[in-house]
């Protein structure tokens, strides 16, 4: 028994957090915990969770107009959703899974402090004057939406607010191009409201494959959205009716309401990191090894707050394999290679392994690319294409890149990320029987080259 009041603190209990605080307790260790928002972090609280919820709710719309069209005697003209009876909902269900991690963290044995952590020395943490002492410390505080300073950045919104509004505008001007801001884009369009996405760049989701890009694009325009590319805001001014946007043209733009999604920015400001000498790099992210330690070897990160890979899953990943190397004996290392991604887009995306040009920098590929109307729009009449797309390793015949926008893709990729993650080949592809009919048999009937 050391003389530290823990042997693992904890500060921040997100996903990654939560996690690791919860395995350590597992193996024995004497674990405590502090949080200064709502248990259960971002994804749960403010990002993934009521984020995918206000998606449901925003696409029957569209079910109610393909229900019509099948026979079903409703009446798509005339329906509307009550957004505040949605939000509503939302909210008594992020209570309930709040109410889960308490419960989790109690029954684990971690003792949970409500306030804000902040580093004294290399074992030493003040939690709203209260002072705490361990062994070893994990930093996990995540990340938190940034915004750039213009005139008038005081009057938008962020995806946290957004995911609370009581009352939808008529207008609405998302600013940004990542997967935040097209999700939430479909969410609001779906919703009735007049949607304006601005991007500096030229095209929609940087990072993502090409095609995948440029197929959710018109996907997005057919269902309202208006995207303005290679455009900039330069202020905000606010008027009696709403706003109005200075735009880097020149021109102006008025709208009710602004919601910038430009970026996350680790949230590692007045952790006392600087004092203690932990190294941070250019974007203020904590610089960590492959056992997420940082300069100060006992004081550990993990998670959005060290800036790598920032999905939920990769956190709960990073947690447990730093618990099982701190109190389990059993160290090792996370592998990122072939991590499944999903945008909840309208339509939605699904993705894993490498884009087109990411592949071709490694060496010869061939690319098979499908694009075709779902099945539930030959009577629907809906005008909806779905996109899938597999790249293929020459040498290796290994299955590099799967991509596909349309009903069901994150579901579908992620048995596919399976596959690829225990070194699929085409040939494999090729020999598996398809499901008829369903679009994920798609992937496994690919036999002409398209490039």
């Amino acid at each position: 028994m050391s003389d530290y009041d823990y042997d693992l603190f904890v500060i921040g209990a997100g996903s990654g957090g939560v996690r690791a605080g919860r395995m350590s307790a597992g193996f024995g260790a004497r674990v405590g915990m502090c949080e200064d928002m709502r248990v259960g972090g971002t994804c749960v609280m403010r990002g993934c969770v009521p984020k995918k919820l206000t998606v449901y709710g925003s696409s029957f719309h569209d079910e109610i107009e393909d229900a019509q069209a099948y026979g079903w005697s409703v009446d798509a003209s005339t329906a509307k959703l009550d957004w505040g009876h949605m939000i509503a909902k939302k909210d008594a269900e992020l209570q309930r899974l709040e109410d889960v991690y308490h419960s989790m963290l109690k029954n684990a044995g971690v003792d949970l402090l409500n306030g804000r952590g902040k580093l004294v020395d290399a074992h030493t943490v003040d939690v709203d004057g209260k002072t705490v002492t361990a062994d070893k410390i994990l930093v996990a505080t995540g990340g938190w939406p940034s915004n750039p300073d213009i005139p008038g950045i005081e009057h938008v919104i962020s995806s946290n607010e957004a995911l609370d509004l009581k009352v939808l505008p008529e207008r609405m001007v998302i600013v940004g191009g990542g997967y935040i801001a097209v999700e939430f884009a479909g969410v609001f369009s779906g919703a009735g409201v007049q949607v304006t996405e601005i991007i500096r760049a030229p095209n929609i989701l940087r990072g993502f494959d090409e095609d995948v890009r440029d197929h959710l694009r018109q996907e997005m325009t057919k269902k309202g959205v208006n995207i303005l590319s290679d455009t900039t805001i330069e202020a905000i001014e606010k008027t009696s009716d709403g706003y109005a946007l200075k735009l880097g043209d020149g021109s102006s733009l008025e709208t009710d309401l602004v919601m910038y999604a430009t970026g996350r920015s680790p949230k590692t400001a007045n952790l006392g990191l600087e004092e203690l000498g932990i190294e941070l790099d250019r974007k203020s992210a904590i610089v960590v090894n492959e056992q997420y330690q940082t300069s100060v070897p006992n004081i550990y990160a993990l998670g959005d707050v060290t800036d790598r890979v920032n999905l939920t899953p990769v956190a709960l990943g990073e947690g447990m394999v730093l618990a099982h190397s701190l109190f389990n004996n059993n160290p090792g290392v996370m592998d990122y290679d072939n991590i499944p991604s999903a945008v909840f887009s309208h339509p939605p995306i699904g993705s894993v392994g490498l884009t087109e040009d990411q592949a071709r920098e490694k060496g010869d590929i061939d690319v098979y690319v499908s694009r075709f109307k779902p099945m539930k729009h030959t009577l629907s009449g809906r005008d909806e294409q779905a996109l899938m797309k597999l790249i293929v390793d020459q040498k290796s015949d290994r299955v590099v890149g799967l991509h596909m926008v349309g009903p069901d893709s994150p579901e579908i990729a992620q048995g596919y990320a399976v596959a690829m993650k225990a070194g699929a080949t085409k040939a494999d592809f090729d020999s598996t029987v398809g499901i008829h009919p369903t679009a994920a048999e798609e992937f496994v009937t690919m036999r002409n080259k398209t490039r």
